[in-house]
């Protein structure tokens, strides 16, 4: 089965796993199962959860509202984050929830990214094939936490997972099981400062289903231009 095993919800840690093939995983399936193994966390299989895509937004505003640290596990493609969890990320994180004018359901929380590359970290350089540090792909992650409030804590990587020795595969795994034990009481929390308000003001507001699909019918060449946060210039 692709479809990891669903555990009965508990409180504080909440773990956005997303990966679309676990059976096909060699690092992420074991992060996930070193989380469930510890107490305080709640998982979150989203392939598991929603196989059509069709996700449930109150429950996974609740999951979230509940607990005090959110962390992001997945493995990186196309340098990013795969379809489902940015499904997740625009549909869960909506205007006067999560950010802008009563949207401080995350405000105070932090956001952590738990994630995994196939490239090793030598890759990840201007003189190598993927011609940046891997530093340069996370001001998404981290404008997305600051946006609702939340600290972005340090990432947790693992490169080169296809190639990665079995040794060092386990000593991720053990490091990533201690953090989430033993969170918050991570020393490096006390010299992170609080994320800085970024308000949203309401003539910024991103505009409706409704106020939006009349206007694709009348110019379907604006499709490409909507999404959940902007509007077509």
């Amino acid at each position: 089965m692709d479809e990891i095993a669903k555990e009965e919800p508990s409180r504080g840690v909440l773990v956005l796993a997303a990966h679309p093939n676990w059976r096909e995983s060699r690092v992420n399936r074991r992060l996930v199962a070193a989380a469930r193994e510890t107490a305080g966390v709640q998982v979150q299989d989203l392939y598991g959860s929603y196989p059509d895509y069709d996700i449930d937004v109150a429950a996974e505003q609740a999951r979230a509202a509940d607990a005090s640290l959110i962390v992001l596990l997945h493995p990186i493609q196309w340098y990013s984050m795969p379809a489902l969890l940015k499904l997740w990320l625009d549909e869960v994180l909506t205007y006067g929830w999560a950010y802008g004018p009563g949207g401080t359901a995350l405000r105070g929380k932090d956001l952590w990214l738990v994630a995994t590359t196939g490239g090793p970290e030598s890759s990840y350089h201007p003189q190598s094939y993927n011609r940046y540090f891997f530093d340069a792909f996370l001001p998404p992650y981290e404008q997305t936490a600051a946006l609702c409030g939340m600290r972005f804590l340090p990432p947790l990587l693992l490169h080169g997972a296809h190639r990665a020795s079995e040794q060092s595969v386990a000593d991720h795994v053990a490091v990533f099981g201690e953090r989430l034990r033993s969170y918050p009481q991570w020393p490096e929390l006390d010299e992170l400062g609080e994320c800085p308000a970024c308000d949203v003001p309401p003539t910024d507001r991103p505009r409706t289903g409704t106020d939006v699909i009349p206007d694709l019918i009348r110019d379907p060449s604006r499709r490409a231009t909507v999404d959940s946060g902007s509007s077509p210039e």
